[in-house]
């Protein structure tokens, strides 16, 4: 079974060791003590947990998309040239980088401070883990 130490799991689920803690205090989350004594998640856990966040701000009640990567965010930049946009989103540790038409991004009213929700269809997603050492 997959463990995690507090500060690791605030980080893959973007928010701060004292929110993870407090998940922990509230009963909303179990811990149990490692090798060297420190307190571990479960990741199944972790990833429940994760899951009822980004459900919880969905806004998908009003609105029906096939796709189902959604990064809720920031807007953190926008740059209009020409014809093309380029808006940066910044969702929780993720940094998403969208290219679009400048028409689309003065239609959205897109600006740097403001929300914005990034929504990924892709035939092909490659996922990465860590390597175990030998």
């Amino acid at each position: 079974m997959t463990r995690y130490r507090i500060s690791e799991a605030a980080e893959l689920v973007g928010v701060s060791d004292d929110t993870v803690r407090r998940w922990v205090n509230d009963g909303l989350m179990a811990v149990s003590k490692d090798a060297s004594g420190r307190q571990v998640v479960p990741g199944e856990q972790l990833a429940a947990r994760a899951q009822a966040m980004a459900a919880a701000g969905d806004d998908r009640s009003r609105v029906r998309r096939s796709a189902r990567n959604r990064f809720v965010g920031l807007v953190t930049r926008v740059e209009i040239e020409g014809l093309v946009a380029q808006v940066e989103l910044q969702c929780g540790p993720h940094r998403v980088v969208s290219l679009m038409s400048a028409e689309a991004a003065r239609e959205l009213r897109l600006e740097v401070g403001s929300r914005g929700v990034a929504i990924v269809k892709a035939t092909m997603v490659v996922v990465e883990t860590e390597q175990e050492p030998a």
